[in-house]
């Protein structure tokens, strides 16, 4: 059998591409392959699960669009399939004179994005935070928590109802272009498809390669390393605490967020992981590093921000220093407060010119599409990322203009 659609990757964005699909076309015969035993194993099941308003990002920039869209849809979503969420808001605050500048510049561009925010003094942020020490702050009321893998779960169920298939436990390992259609070869056996669609995350750039596609960039792994709140603690933090992020540093900081559970995550530093999938300090793989080390993009970044870069280090491998990080937030957070929890793995897109790819990228190929770049807030507009990937699939494009040039011709 030859599937119109083959998707490679299990997580939020390959799962609702795969449901934007079958809700497209109930005829078209679509599969999704995922190399882990089960869905969202890794940067979908591992975030903070934050519904994103879109504030930090380039005005008219895909993120930027995607997340005001994807906030509301997500929420939507939520609420009609029954799926517990809060918005409950954020607040980013500047805890220091040199940080106010800062604060008004990400004001005016959250309201360059349309977004309904609030700036606030420091007795308005102890309103909502009263645990919080800062001169000044943004409320976010849009900003919301929900678990992707509960969402990920409703998706895989309508898939189901739509007749897609998903096969877990299938790793891809070559790909042949056979002119019509591309053969996939996988510890599960070949499948053939019409056409593909790479959603692969942090091995995305490379089946992008095996598809004889080059995308232009490298994924670089980021490991993101968390503590969480003791249960005595959480009265600490009501909603999201942000602090205002340093606009020449690519990651936004440690900050506190409250999870769908109820529990407190505090971080994340950011450092860069020894294996794509590095969740642990001691995660290693040769080729996944040598890669990265191997590759000019990497110093260059690296020589760019040393500086911040040995510091977000020294607070991986100080637990001291990570606190301190926290207390210019909440001084009352102690050491002993803290508890580590899970890691995640951000598959960052670098240039070789040490330039972060800092918009979605998706590259196309010969029948096929490879989405190379989906980081926050991929998981809060997965849906208007599905959306968007089938309208850019050329033989969907011709039928969708032959139908308006159809229905045309009738009025």
């Amino acid at each position: 059998m030859i599937y119109d659609f083959v998707i490679v990757g299990g997580g939020i964005v390959g799962l609702s591409t795969a449901m934007a699909l079958g809700a497209r076309d109930r005829n078209a015969k679509i599969l999704v392959i995922e190399k882990e035993s089960n869905f969202a194993q890794h940067q979908t099941g591992r975030n903070s699960g934050v519904i994103h308003s879109g504030i930090y990002y380039t005005p008219g920039s895909m993120k930027a669009r995607f997340a005001r869209s994807g906030a509301r849809s997500m929420v939507e979503f939520c609420e009609n399939h029954h799926i517990e969420h809060d918005i409950c808001g954020k607040v980013i605050v500047a805890t220091e004179q040199s940080q106010l500048p800062l604060l008004e510049k990400l004001y005016a561009r959250g309201l360059e994005n349309g977004l309904a925010i609030q700036k606030i003094s420091g007795e308005q942020v102890n309103e909502i935070e009263p645990h919080v020490r800062c001169l000044a702050g943004i409320r976010v009321p849009a900003t919301g928590i929900v678990s992707y893998r509960k969402v990920c779960a409703k998706y895989i169920e309508l898939i189901n109802a739509q007749g897609g298939e998903i096969k877990f436990g299938t790793r891809l390992s070559t790909i042949q272009d056979r002119g019509d259609h591309q053969v996939l070869e996988t510890t599960e056996g070949d499948f053939k498809a019409r056409y593909l669609i790479n959603c692969a995350g942090l091995h995305s750039d490379r089946v992008a390669r095996l598809a004889g596609v080059e995308p232009g960039a490298r994924i670089v792994p980021f490991r993101g390393e968390y503590f969480e709140l003791v249960p005595a603690k959480r009265h600490l933090v009501k909603t999201l605490i942000y602090p205002v992020p340093n606009p020449d540093f690519p990651f936004l900081g440690v900050h506190f967020t409250r999870m769908i559970d109820g529990t407190i995550h505090a971080g994340p530093n950011a450092v860069l992981a020894m294996k794509r999938e590095g969740y642990h300090k001691t995660d290693f793989s040769l080729r996944d590093l040598s890669e990265t080390l191997r590759y000019p993009g990497f110093w260059k970044l690296a020589a760019k921000h040393a500086n911040e870069g040995a510091r977000e280090f020294y607070r991986s491998l100080s637990k001291a220093a990570f606190v301190r990080s926290l207390q210019a937030l909440i001084p009352e957070v102690e050491a002993q407060d803290l508890l580590p929890t899970h890691a995640g793995v951000r598959a960052q897109a670098l240039l070789a010119n040490g330039k972060l790819v800092d918009d979605f990228l998706i590259v196309n190929g010969r029948n096929s599409m490879h989405v190379c770049n989906a980081p926050s807030p991929g998981a809060t507009a997965s849906l208007e990322i599905g959306k968007a990937i089938i309208e850019r699939i050329p033989q969907l494009k011709h039928e969708q203009g032959h139908r308006q040039t159809s229905n045309a011709a009738i009025n």
